[in-house]
């Protein structure tokens, strides 16, 4: 009885209140985050991107959520940037080119840097591997495999 009422309140609480949360896209360069943002958001794919220069900020509505989605640059230069954008989120979406087995190492030790901040302790933390240009599902496999050895 007590589950069905509280299922009853949650639908007659979804009909007037809306759930908002945040969530922060990181990740090196060309890893994929603007191309998700632009799928999430649009249902719309390009090949064609433009590396995101500092940070960028969409809101996205289905339903009855609201996702506030931080787009953070890649590059070196903006790495520093992510702690501060990735404070009081819901989420960290961390995202990783599984193709790209060269900077596979570099990716782990900017995971690393990121989970080592105290601020973010209690944050939960999604990766997500894409697939930019995979040539042979070997170089895809190897860099997974490497991924999991964090």
């Amino acid at each position: 009885m007590l589950t069905l009422i509280n299922r009853l309140l949650d639908w007659f609480k979804s009909l007037f209140w809306k759930e908002e949360m945040e969530l922060t896209l990181v990740g090196l360069q060309y890893s994929g985050k603007t191309t998700f943002v632009n799928v999430i958001a649009s249902g719309q794919f390009s090949e064609d991107m433009i590396p995101t220069v500092g940070f960028n900020m969409r809101k996205v509505t289905k339903g009855n959520v609201t996702i506030k989605i931080w787009d953070i640059g890649g590059q070196p230069r903006f790495r520093s940037m992510w702690e501060r954008y990735c404070r009081g989120v819901n989420a960290i979406v961390y995202m990783v080119d599984a193709a790209d087995h060269e900077k596979v190492e570099a990716s782990r030790n900017e995971l690393h840097n990121l989970l080592d901040k105290p601020q973010l302790q209690g944050i939960p933390v999604i990766m997500l591997h894409t697939q930019r240009k995979v040539k042979i599902s070997l170089l895809r496999t190897q860099a997974q495999v490497q991924m999991i050895k964090i």
